[in-house]
């Protein structure tokens, strides 16, 4: 109708499996364009691109290619409502949106905890030595006494993280660092450099330049007066548990490690794997799965193995558009402009952090490894998968000689350590728990065994 916009916020609640999540849409018009982006309130997301949206007679689209997401919906006479059906991997949600906001759930995040702390926390820096213009910030969590106490560096999974390493509404690493230190473990736990409080290029680093910065956390808590410098560890959680060994393998101060879903495969087989297990939880058929299977597995093989990076890039590209264009009309229409995605997925696929993990073999690095090693993971772990990763690990430690090592693989946890019904990453913000207390109690009752 003539005069309708949908210029405006936008509110709707998906429900699936038993589970509640917002969204908001924070559409503006100008010289009759729209543009927008969303926000997943309950996932701690907010501002994120929308590609496209659309208003044609009564029918709304609005794309999110990156994240696989579309919406496909009707407005009303009055301008104040549309209903219509949410897309994402292969499922599709009715979803209602309206201009009035929905009310904000109570989110419940009982292991977080409150003050007066039985502790004392300490805000700190520290540079790293071996890169230039790289600052690290972090918290220091210092039991009550004098000390000197047995120290953990807490090291986060992959993408920029913060020293809660927050996600999702979750603070696992506050969690285990408040849990820790009850117990007498000083913790420092650190923002990812290039985030929050630290300085340096995120996105230019790999691996090895975390690992780097992980150092820098040795040598700051080494001139320490409460720490003792005879019992300082790293505790990795995901890309942790693979920059864990990095570091412990040629440094005699390294105490123990911990690495809680750390790989022990490279990262080619860990991506393949997780994409499957992912896409079968997400209800994909065995043909999907297979078809991405295939194409991931060239273009890994491709970026891993080229030796002229750009032309690879070049090629790629057009593989990319041509395994797009398989598609089904139903399935490109969520995806936004197709030329662009190619792009964008090879782009990623490229960049010097996704290269060097493809490639990055644990196996020789955990055979230098001769410090005690915890080892563990959940068991509906889709990201990390306990049965190709745990007696890889293994594997490796007993060929290098290391028998002080311990593994475990805990029943219905997720990646996050949760307990989980599923695994997938939708369950992670929606459900209460932050890390599971078996978990806790393990780790800390397996580091006190290597101080005492």
């Amino acid at each position: 109708m003539q005069g309708q916009t949908l210029a405006g916020d936008w509110h709707g609640t998906l429900d699936f499996s038993g589970m509640k999540l917002r969204l908001v849409f924070h559409i503006e018009e100008a010289d009759g364009n729209y543009t927008a982006t969303m926000d997943s309130p309950d996932q701690g997301a907010s501002g994120i691109p929308v590609e496209k949206v659309s208003l044609t007679d009564q029918e709304v689209e609005i794309n999110l290619p990156k994240l696989g997401i579309s919406y496909k919906g009707e407005l009303d006479a009055a301008g104040s409502r549309i209903t219509g059906n949410f897309q994402q991997g292969g499922a599709v949600i009715p979803l209602e949106l309206g201009r009035e906001a929905q009310e904000k759930p109570v989110i419940k995040r009982p292991q977080e905890p409150e003050g007066p702390l039985p502790y004392r926390e300490e805000e700190v820096t520290y540079d790293n030595a071996e890169a230039e213009g790289v600052t690290l910030a972090g918290t220091l969590s210092l039991p009550v006494g004098d000390g000197p106490f047995p120290a953990v560096i807490l090291i986060s999974g992959s993408g920029p993280q913060d020293r809660n390493e927050e996600l999702l509404g979750h603070k696992p690493f506050l969690v285990i660092a408040d849990h820790f230190t009850r117990t007498g473990i000083a913790v420092l736990r650190f923002d990812d450099r290039g985030v929050a409080g630290s300085t340096g290029d995120f996105k230019a680093a790999t691996s090895q330049d975390f690992a780097s910065d992980v150092r820098a956390g040795i040598s700051f808590l080494q001139k320490r007066t409460e720490i003792d410098r005879q019992h300082i560890g790293l505790v990795g959680h995901s890309e942790g548990g693979l920059i864990a060994p990095i570091v412990a393998a040629d440094n005699p101060d390294v105490d123990f490690i911990v690495m809680m879903a750390g790989p022990g495969v490279n990262g080619t087989e860990i991506l393949l794997l997780q994409q499957q297990l992912i896409a079968r939880a997400e209800g994909a058929s065995e043909e999907e799965i297979e078809r991405t299977r295939k194409a991931s597995m060239k273009m890994y093989e491709d970026i891993r193995k080229t030796k002229d990076l750009e032309r690879t890039k070049k090629e790629l590209v057009e593989y990319v558009k041509k395994e797009l264009d398989r598609l089904s009309e139903q399935e490109k229409s969520g995806l936004g402009d197709l030329d662009k995605l190619a792009k964008q997925q090879v782009e990623t696929l490229s960049g010097p952090w996704f290269r060097y993990f493809l490639s990055y073999d644990p196996q020789p690095t955990l055979k230098k490894v001769s410090c005690p090693v915890l080892a563990i993971n959940g068991s509906k772990d889709l990201q990390v998968d306990a049965e190709q990763n745990i007696p890889m690990i293994e594997k490796a430690l007993k060929a290098g000689g290391n028998k002080q090592f311990t593994t475990r693989v805990l029943p219905g946890l997720n990646h996050l350590f949760q307990h989980s019904e599923t695994g997938r990453s939708s369950e992670y913000g929606q459900l209460e728990e932050t890390f599971a207390p078996e978990a806790l109690d393990l780790m800390t009752d397996w580091i006190r065994e290597q101080v005492e």
